[in-house]
Formats: C-alpha cells, structure tokens, sequence
C-alpha cells in the first residue's frame, strides 16, 4: 500500500522492473517526418517505456494495481535524419476512484518546447544529482510530476517530496541550452509548474485536490450526495487561488483536468449545489464559464 504523509524522498535508487511505480503508455508519432527509417522511432517509443517503467521514483512499496495510469504522446516536428529531434510531448495522468471502474483525471498538459538528441538503441540515463540530456531531464520531470500530483490526491500535500525532486530537475536543467526550463521561457512552461507546486501561494489548491478526490469522489459510490456535498463544501478555496501570477500555471491545468468532470458532478445536484458552483466556478475559472452555466440548465 502508498505509505500515506511520506515528507522525505529517498534520492537514489536501484533499478528494479519489478517494483515499478508507473504505468506509463508511450507513443512516438511521427507521420509529419518523411523517411523510410521508422526504427529510430520505434527505439525510442521502447526507449522512453523502458525508462519511465523501469525506474523507481518512490520510496514505497507500490503493488501492481497501485502503479499510476498515465500517457505520453510525443509528436515529432522535425528530426535531421541523425540525432537531432524536436517535437510536443502530450502527457497526461489519471487516479482511481475508490470502489468505482472511473479514473478521474489528474495531469493533461501539452509541452510544445521539446528538443532533444537521442540515437538509436540508445540506453536513457539519469541520475538526480546532475544534468545529462534534455530527453531525460523532461521525462523524470514529469514522472515526478505526476508522482507528486498522485500522492496529492491521497494524502494532504502528499506530493511534496516529488515536487522539491522535480525542482531539482529545473535546478540541473540549467545546464543545458534547451527551452522551457528558464523563468523568461514564457509563463508556461517545465520551470513555472514547478514553482507552482512548490510555491506556498498553491498550497489551498494542492489541499482542496485532496479533498475532492479523497473526501469527495472516493466517497460517491458509497454515497453519491454525501460525496458531492463534500465537494461543494470545499469549492470555497478555489475562490483563493491567486490567478494573477506571472506564471500561474497550476490552476490552469487544473481546471484543464477538471472542468468537465466538475460539471458532471454538479449537473446532479440540487438547485443551491448547482447555483453556488455555478458561481465559485466561473469566478475561479472565467475561461469555462460559458460550460459551468449548463450545470443549472441540467435536470
């Protein structure tokens, strides 16, 4: 089982297949790339498997069918026919919710600043303590995103630990030439979500991730209105979420994650449910507010 309130992240761990912590699905597209060499792509599709599956990225002891869902689609933009590759990285995650066959989603954030050096057959490499390539600094950064925003969802702000690794990621990262790992990179990028989720002015949206999945979702087979109830009562916090921020990149893939599944919820509830979400959310998220307005036209 996840060892629940984990705050120290052991750094350094042996290789291991047999206690994988994700279960990641990966897919390298490459059909803008005219050539009759696939294999290279088909490496590196088995290549980035290999490495976000084979590592450990957690301390504990994650059975089989706790290992946590997520995808990554890399789309290849351009390759010069040797080692030099760039593209966008669609990643995405998702969480179980208890006694149901529903995962809820988590992570789903498209980074279009991904170049990276890599060549066929060969073995990706990475160690926390420094930089090595870009290609492996952006996959162990999101695992430990994803780790992180898992852990979250579980226990209260369980995710620290994964998210001071993924700043140690940016840290290394500085060594390199590559985009997205720089404050002035733009306001969405690797370097922003992480001070996003390790930022203090993030801390009551990292706490109400918990208690809507914890105390909200897990409880809904169980008892559906209880677990809305418990939802609704911590909307609230979202009105707290600073959006003003240089970079405030966090409650934008939050609501990215969420909002259809928000309105799912809320579409079942009774007239004051509907008519208070209705308000919180289109404050906290005005971009979809026109979509949280069909939670009070619902029957």
């Amino acid at each position: 089982m996840k060892k629940l309130g984990v705050y120290i992240l052991l750094m350094c761990f042996a290789f291991t297949a047999q206690a994988q912590d994700l279960n990641a699905r990966v897919k390298v597209i490459s059909g803008k790339i005219q050539t009759t060499n696939t294999h290279i792509f088909q490496s590196l599709e088995t290549a980035m498997k290999d490495f976000l599956n084979g590592r450990k990225w957690t301390p504990d002891n994650i059975l089989p069918n706790e290992r946590i869902e997520c995808n990554f689609v890399l789309n290849i933009i351009s390759w010069d026919g040797n080692s030099n590759f760039t593209g966008e990285l669609q990643i995405q995650s998702t969480r179980p919710v208890y006694n149901t066959s529903y995962n809820s989603p988590i992570l789903n954030i498209n980074d279009k600043d991904f170049d990276f050096i890599y060549t066929e057959g060969q073995t990706i490499d990475y160690t926390d303590q420094s930089y090595s390539s870009n290609l492996t600094s952006v996959m162990a950064f999101y695992a430990y995103v994803i780790v992180g925003m898992d852990y979250d969802t579980f226990s209260r702000l369980g995710g620290t630990p994964y998210f001071l690794a993924a700043q140690t990621v940016v840290t290394n990262a500085q060594a390199g030439s590559s985009k997205g790992w720089k404050a002035f990179d733009g306001n969405v990028n690797r370097y922003w979500l992480s001070e996003n989720l390790n930022s203090k002015a993030y801390t009551n949206l990292r706490e109400f991730a918990y208690d809507y999945h914890r105390n909200g979702l897990d409880q809904m087979a169980d008892n559906a209105a209880k677990g809305r109830k418990a939802i609704a009562d911590a909307l609230p916090a979202l009105q707290q979420v600073d959006r003003t921020r240089l970079g405030s990149m966090l409650p934008l893939l939050f609501f990215t994650a969420k909002n259809s599944e928000l309105i799912s919820i809320f579409t079942k509830g009774d007239n004051r449910e509907k008519s208070d979400a209705v308000n919180i959310l289109s404050q906290a998220d005005p971009a979809n507010g026109n979509k949280y307005l069909t939670i009070k036209t619902s029957n």
